[in-house]
This record gives C-alpha cells, sequence and structure tokens, in this order.
C-alpha cells in the first residue's frame, strides 16, 4: 500500500519557511506533490534544476523517513550540512564516519530523531539493513545520480542495480529516480532496473541559459588558460584535464604563478583528495584542475567557469562537466580547447578496447563530441539536440558561433577533391577506409597502408597537397556534417558516400563549407542570462563576511549563502532583520542565525557609500 499524506501540505509555505524561496523552479512542483501521492516518480531535472527540493520537501511534509541513495560520501556531507543548517533534520551514514558516531546516528534513527537520511547504495545491502528499513518508518525512497544504474551511461556503477531489492524490502514505498543526464536508452534502463512501477516521468529542458559555450583552437593551452583566468581571479573554476600529468602539470605551472590552485585525480590518496576538495568548497582554492574522477555531487553552487583542457569523450560527460558551474543560476563561462590531435589520442584510447560493440559505441559517441566541437552552428541547439531537445530559437546569444559567427567559403573544389578521392579508393579497392586514410592519399603520404593497396596510383593520390592532414579531416568531417559523407556500419570506422554526396559529385553542385575556428581578437559584450546587477563592492564585502562565518563553523561559505542571496542582499541593501524577508534563500533559522550581522555590515557600509540605483 502506498505512502499517502492524510492532507495536503502547504508546499509554497514550507518552502519559504524552510529555505527562503517563494517560488518553486519548473517541474519541483509537480514532482513534489506526485511523490506526496505515493507514486513512483522518474525525474530529469538539469544541473541547478533543484533535483534536491524534490525528496527535501515531501520528506518534511509527511511523516516518517526518506531514504536517500547518494553515490559520493562528500555530497552526503555537503547536503546533510546544508540541510542542518537550514533547520532539517537529516543525517548520512558512510565509511567515514567511526564506530561510535555511526551507532549514535542509528540509535537517532531507531528514535525517529531524522527525516532524512542518506546513504550510498552498498550501505543499504549491509546484512540486517532490511530490518532496519522496515522498522524506521520509510516513507519515500530517492535516487539520486539514476543514471549510474545503466551500462550506457557515462558512469555506470553495478552496485545501482543492487537497489532493486529495496523494492521487495519496502513495497509499499514510493520511488523517486533522479537524474540530470539521461538520453532515452538510459531513461528506459532506470525504469527497468530499478523496478519503477509506471512512473510519472518529468523531463525538464536540458537548456542552461546562463552558461556561455565558446570553443577555441588549442594553441599555447596554458597561455590560453592564464589569459582566461586572469580576468576572473576572484572567482572558482575546474580546469578539467585528460590525465593526471597534465592535471598536475596545468596545477603546478598556475600555482608557480601566484593562483590558489590544486590538482585532484585518482592517483591522490584518499585524505588528500578530500582535504583538497574542502579547500575549494570553502574558497581556500579557486582553481581545481582535475580529471573526471572530481566533481559528480559536487553542491557547490558559486563555480563561474569550466575549461576543458582536454577534448571530453563524449557529450554527456561534457554535459555532466560544464554543468557545475554556475548551478545558483548567475552567469557562468564554459570554454573547451580543441585540438585534432587530441581526436587522435582519444582515437587511439578506443582502439584498445577490447570488447567489439563497447569499442563500436564509445567510437560513435567520440564521433557527436568532435562534431560538436567543429560545428560553426549554435553550441547550445546542438547539445540539447543530442538529449532529443529542439532549441527554438535561431540564436542563443550566448556562444561563440552565435556570438561570432564563422566565416563561410566556397569550398566546392576541396569537397569534390575529398568526394572524388574516398570515391576512387573504393572503385579500385573495393572496400572503405578511414578518414585517416583519406588525408594521406590526398596529400601523397607514402605509408605501408598506401604501398599495400596500391593507392599511390590512383588519379587522387597528392591532389590535395595545398592542405594539411589537419585542414583536410576537418573539411571530411564537415562533408559528414552535412550528410554527403556517413561512417559505414562494422568494427572499422570506414568512411562511405552517401547518395546525396555522390550526387554532388556527378553534378558538380556548389558547396558552402565554414571556415576552421580561429581565435578571436576581440568579443561582443552581452548581458547574460542570469545576471544580478548589484553593488559590486558591497557584494565582495559581504563574500568576506561570509567566508569567515563558514570558516568558524567549518562549512563551506556556500551554506551559510549563496552567491544569488548575497547578490540580493547587495541591490536592496537589508539593514535590519526585518528588512530580510524577500531576499532569497534567507529562511527561517538563517534568518535568525545570519539575518542581523549581515543587515549591521550593511548599515555599516552605507554609512561611508550610497546606495546605487538599478532598473
Amino acid at each position: 500500500m502506498s505512502q499517502v499524506t492524510s492532507a495536503s501540505p502547504d508546499l509554497p509555505a514550507l518552502l519559504k519557511r524552510t529555505f527562503g524561496y517563494s517560488a518553486f523552479k519548473p517541474l519541483q512542483r509537480e514532482i513534489i506533490e506526485t511523490f506526496l501521492e505515493g507514486k513512483d516518480v522518474l525525474a530529469l531535472l538539469p544541473t541547478g534544476g533543484g533535483k534536491s527540493l524534490c525528496f527535501q520537501l515531501p520528506a518534511l511534509a509527511r511523516p516518517g523517513l526518506t531514504i536517500v541513495v547518494s553515490p559520493l560520501i562528500a555530497l552526503m556531507k555537503d547536503q546533510v550540512d546544508a540541510l542542518q543548517v537550514s533547520g532539517v533534520a537529516a543525517t548520512f551514514l558512510n565509511s567515514s564516519l567511526d564506530g561510535d558516531e555511526a551507532r549514535a546516528r542509528l540509535r537517532g534513527l531507531h528514535r525517529g530523531d531524522y527525516k532524512l537520511l542518506y546513504a550510498a547504495p552498498e550501505r543499504l545491502m549491509l546484512e540486517g539493513w532490511v530490518e532496519n528499513l522496515k522498522k524506521w518508518n520509510v516513507t519515500g525512497l530517492a535516487i539520486d545520480e539514476a543514471h549510474c544504474v545503466s551500462e550506457w551511461g557515462h558512469d555506470f556503477r553495478p552496485e545501482y542495480r543492487q537497489l532493486a531489492k529495496l523494492r521487495e524490502a519496502l513495497p509499499g514505498v514510493p520511488v523517486m529516480a533522479l537524474t540530470a543526464t539521461a538520453t532515452g536508452r538510459v531513461r528506459t534502463d532506470i525504469v527497468a532496473h530499478l523496478r519503477l512501477r509506471e512512473p510519472a516521468a518529468f523531463v525538464a529542458s536540458f537548456n542552461r541559459p546562463n552558461l556561455t559555450y565558446r570553443v577555441l583552437p588549442k594553441d599555447q593551452p596554458l597561455k590560453q588558460i592564464l589569459e582566461f583566468v586572469r580576468k576572473r581571479e576572484d572567482e572558482s573554476g575546474i580546469i578539467y584535464c585528460a590525465s593526471r600529468a597534465a592535471a598536475d602539470r596545468v596545477a603546478a605551472s598556475l600555482a608557480s604563478r601566484g593562483f590558489a590552485v590544486r590538482a585532484y585525480h585518482a592517483g591522490l590518496a584518499a585524505g588528500e583528495r578530500t582535504l583538497r576538495q574542502d579547500a575549494f568548497l570553502r574558497d581556500d582554492a579557486r582553481i581545481v584542475c582535475a580529471t573526471i574522477a572530481f566533481g559528480m555531487g559536487i553542491n557547490k553552487p558559486n563555480v563561474r567557469w569550466i575549461i576543458h583542457h582536454d577534448l571530453p569523450k563524449n557529450i554527456e560527460g561534457y554535459y555532466q562537466e560544464t554543468g557545475r558551474a554556475g548551478r545558483d543560476g548567475l552567469p557562468a563561462d564554459c570554454l573547451l580547447l580543441f585540438s585534432p590531435g587530441d581526436v587522435a589520442k582519444q582515437t587511439h584510447f578506443l582502439d584498445e578496447i577490447t570488447d567489439d560493440q563497447e569499442r563500436g559505441i564509445a567510437r560513435s559517441q567520440l564521433r557527436r563530441m568532435v562534431h560538436y566541437a567543429e560545428s560553426a552552428t549554435c553550441r547550445r541547439r546542438e547539445l540539447l539536440a543530442y538529449f532529443g531537445e529542439d532549441f527554438p530559437l535561431d540564436s542563443c546569444g550566448a556562444c561563440d558561433n552565435c556570438l561570432e559567427p564563422r566565416e563561410s567559403f566556397d569550398g566546392t573544389l576541396v569537397a569534390q577533391k575529398f568526394l572524388s578521392c574516398l570515391y576512387r579508393i573504393r572503385q579500385a579497392s573495393g572496400f572503405g577506409v578511414g578518414l585517416n586514410h583519406v588525408t594521406d592519399v590526398l596529400t601523397g603520404a607514402e605509408t605501408d597502408k598506401i604501398r599495400r593497396w596500391g593507392h599511390e596510383r590512383l588519379t587522387t593520390y597528392g591532389i590535395g597537397g595545398e592542405l594539411s592532414r589537419p585542414q583536410w579531416a576537418s573539411i571530411g568531417r564537415e562533408l559528414m556534417r552535412l550528410g554527403y559523407v556517413a561512417v559505414g556500419e562494422g568494427e572499422y570506422a570506414t568512411l562511405e558516400l552517401t547518395a546525396e554526396g555522390l550526387a554532388v559529385l556527378k553534378s558538380r553542385a556548389p558547396i558552402t563549407l565554414t571556415k576552421p575556428m580561429d581565435t578571436p581578437k576581440g568579443r561582443r559584450v552581452v548581458r547574460r542570462e542570469g545576471d544580478v546587477a548589484c553593488d559590486e563592492i558591497l557584494f565582495a564585502r559581504l563574500r568576506g563576511l561570509r567566508k569567515r562565518l563558514a570558516d568558524e563553523r567549518q562549512v563551506p561559505a556556500y551554506i551559510v549563502f549563496g552567491d544569488t542571496t548575497l547578490r540580493a542582499m547587495a541591490r536592496f541593501y537589508p539593514e535590519s532583520l526585518e528588512a530580510m524577508d524577500g531576499i532569497p534563500g534567507v529562511g527561517e533559522k538563517k534568518r535568525a542565525e545570519f539575518g542581523a550581522i549581515f543587515a549591521a555590515d550593511i548599515a555599516d557600509y552605507l554609512k561611508a557609500n550610497s546606495r546605487m540605483q538599478f532598473e
């Protein structure tokens, strides 16, 4: 029998009183009300879309305990700290606790002291735990990062498959599965493997309007990174690198120039990783240079920028990693440094995968990533299309291709050379070849394969000497995007002329191509989505106050107040406790604990400074 509350709670009042917000984000209220009705829910909300509130508010609105399955220790502690500051009875159980502390929390659970319990999936599968769960009056089960249950997801975790057993142990308890990134295939896996019963599915837009996306040709990457971060010295950011060595090297270079930076990767001892992560969360380190081991579940809302030093393996990973910026809704920048050499490195790694199907999937995903990096169309449109969503506008106004459209040129001659070369290779040999071999033939390279297959005798051998191999590879990939060339089915990524490609080859129809990316000399400055105009000097002062208060309590700064809240204070100048009403993020408990302190600091600031006026 499903657990349903006896009376409909006043959700907006509960939201305002506990968390200090006067309105729900898109789909939050519908998800919460459905869950409170005792129904299973599948919720896909983008990072920053307010997933946590979808199970936290129902936990407060009904009797009993809500179990939250979370994959990372850091995420559990983060969320529990934030809930406790807001006056919510929450706890977690994981391997970071000593025996005495774990037993004390278990006693509290037996007494019914808590509304929310965060735990890792393997903890819930321990012997004897099913009996505990049956005794604790569990009325809700939330499974965060639910894409971990699918082999098609970008972060498969086998232990998530065991969670289906909870369905048997708690048959009447509604289950909510939440994720920020899931294609159609992954969504199907989530429903099947977690045994969701006719779940109500809520899919929010994957669009993150406050993020600006840029791709630059990688050219002296350290110099490019320095130029970028020097304009943002007071802001937090993450630099993602493909290898531990690269993360260490970039971090050392930035540290030698005075930046507060840490490297983070799986090669560090667990204790050291925790110290470095905490330094970032508490703003003692502004920058983290990391492999993809860093970031999942890091609840730091004021990350203002993300740099990808190397090409990600797939769109899902890229979307997830860029999504760690701007979770507070304020503007943030995402920069990808792209090099054809990175494509070659990634392809080499993929060639080492022994399972044919897995290798094929990985190659296909990499091609989509390269397509995104080289595309001249709207970055936002490309990202959303990957998740099956249409972007309705011609220009997003917040990516390099929309802000600084690249020039096009008459590419008929080079396109004819490429298509003709592909045609002649197939005609002469009876089989297809990969992109690298086509570029070798066009540029007149002398390789074993060219000699073995006699391709130096083709009429197209060496006809493309005016361009480099990377330039020809870029042209080939654009012809793929235009639909003139396709990647053949099978174990090897061989190229084939499409019917459209054969038609333009024979008709010599004009083909327009886009000029390669270039490093822009100047950039348009635009007002960005999520901007909150405020007194920047007061904002900086309030950030300093927030850090002192957070350090005293040994919690990350944003647990006191987020940047959105501080910017609102620096815009409306609340000089008294009463004036704090209406400032977003100031719930009853935080208002009682911190409101007077911040109001006094604002009043003191106004003794020597006048109020700014904002439109």
